[in-house]
């Protein structure tokens, strides 16, 4: 029986692409500001975002306990 750190292939293999490679391939950009992130719209209404803020909140206690 052979434990599964003897079935994992040497690191990196040939088709293994560091992500600095694949994000330059991908043309993908280090952002130069936070408004580089803003999307104005997301949210159809201000009680929608209450409701994602509420529930984001809740999810970060539930995970803290």
């Amino acid at each position: 029986m052979s434990s599964s750190a003897e079935q994992m292939p040497e690191w990196p293999t040939a088709e293994h692409v560091p992500a600095e490679e694949t994000a330059r391939r991908q043309g993908v950009r280090p952002i130069a500001s936070v408004d580089d992130l803003a999307r104005p719209g997301l949210f159809e209404s201000d009680d929608e975002l209450d409701d994602f803020l509420a529930d984001l909140h809740a999810s970060r206690r539930a995970t803290a306990a």
